[in-house]
């Protein structure tokens, strides 16, 4: 398989995480694909670098967050508010579909640190994983965790 291929099949397993990166931090859903075009661009980019050190769902993961943050930054716009719109099966469910909304308008009013932290956690990723995406050590990851679950129950209780 030649490296154009092999990197077509890995953005392909991780378009989803991509994608759910890009969603929040991209101010709105015009230019989620830019953000996306600039993450596949990172990824291209570092591919001959990847040494595999890490799992390559860590490192798509890293890649992803850092590119984000930095077009963030490059465009001088920081969102108030993000958007989440959440695929579930159970979509007549109103009452669950508000909660879920408010939640994420709480995860979206977080720091860009704090939300990556967030959406790690919500893809069920371990300290030890979360910790090696970030940069940060694995007890950082713990009692950042801790510091923003409390943020969200005082948000999402008000």
């Amino acid at each position: 398989m030649d490296r154009q291929q092999k990197f077509l099949e890995l953005i392909g397993r991780y378009k989803r995480i991509i994608y759910k990166v890009c969603y929040l931090y991209a101010p709105d859903r015009t230019q989620l694909d830019d953000y996306f075009q600039e993450v596949v661009l990172a990824l291209w980019n570092g591919f001959d670098r990847f040494r595999g050190e890490s799992s390559a769902a860590t490192w798509v993961y890293r890649v992803a967050l850092y590119t984000c943050i930095s077009f963030v930054r490059r465009r001088m716009r920081r969102p108030a508010l993000v958007r989440v719109t959440v695929d579930l099966a159970c979509d007549d469910d109103r009452e669950l579909r508000e909660q879920l909304d408010e939640l994420y308008a709480a995860i979206g009013r977080l720091g860009r640190l704090d939300r990556a932290l967030v959406l790690l956690w919500l893809e069920e990723r371990s300290q030890e994983e979360i910790a090696a995406v970030t940069g940060l050590k694995p007890g950082t990851v713990a009692v950042r965790m801790t510091r923003i679950r409390e943020k969200l129950r005082k948000m999402y209780n008000r």
